[in-house]
């Protein structure tokens, strides 16, 4: 007889669950990993909103060199002056850094002299903006978001290739700006531009 009721309370014993230290020890576990989740939500958050400002400095750097070809295409600037200003006589081209992504100028070209003092939109000059989608995030809504590019930087540099052949300069054109937890980033697009058409 005792060992039937030995074997029923060693049965009882295995089944009485949880001791209060596994409990506390599961709950810490689950804690940690709910923290290291919110922590990956909040890393992508911050590389979304980076990433609008990395295909901005992209699409403006782009923009930039486009501009530049089609000087060259359309005749509106010769080859000789498709150079940063100082380095020749007549060139067009801003030389060193531009704060902010100015406005194209009269002339219709990014990155010369007169940038800035046409206005675009409803943005203040002497900066071009960037139209975000708002919070339901849907671009075109009544919500949308007007980004000023001021806190962006552009740096053309046209370098002629006198030694390999006079007909070629090399661009290079530099977009940067600082992400919001005060990294600096650069966006660079490089071509080389031919005198011929």
């Amino acid at each position: 007889m005792m060992n039937k009721n030995f074997n029923r309370r060693a049965i009882k014993n295995n089944e009485a669950g949880f001791s209060l230290l596994e409990v506390a020890i599961s709950g810490a576990i689950l804690m940690i990993g709910l923290v290291a989740i919110l922590g990956v939500f909040a890393l992508a958050v911050s590389t979304t909103q980076g990433v609008q400002l990395d295909q901005i400095a992209k699409q403006k750097a782009m923009d930039a060199l486009e501009s530049i070809y089609t000087a060259r295409a359309t005749q509106s600037f010769t080859f000789a002056q498709i150079a940063n200003i100082g380095g020749v006589p007549g060139a067009k081209f801003t030389n060193g850094v531009v704060n902010g992504i100015l406005t194209d100028g009269p002339d219709g070209i990014a990155g010369t002299a007169d940038d800035g003092t046409t206005p675009q939109g409803t943005c203040p000059l002497p900066f071009q903006c960037a139209i975000l989608p708002g919070p339901d995030g849907v671009l075109g809504t009544p919500d949308d978001v007007t980004l000023p590019l001021s806190n962006f930087t552009r740096t053309i540099t046209i370098t002629p290739n006198a030694a390999a052949d006079p007909n070629l300069k090399q661009v290079v054109v530099t977009v940067g700006y600082t992400d919001g937890r005060g990294h600096p980033r650069n966006y660079t697009v490089s071509a080389v531009i031919s005198s011929f058409r």
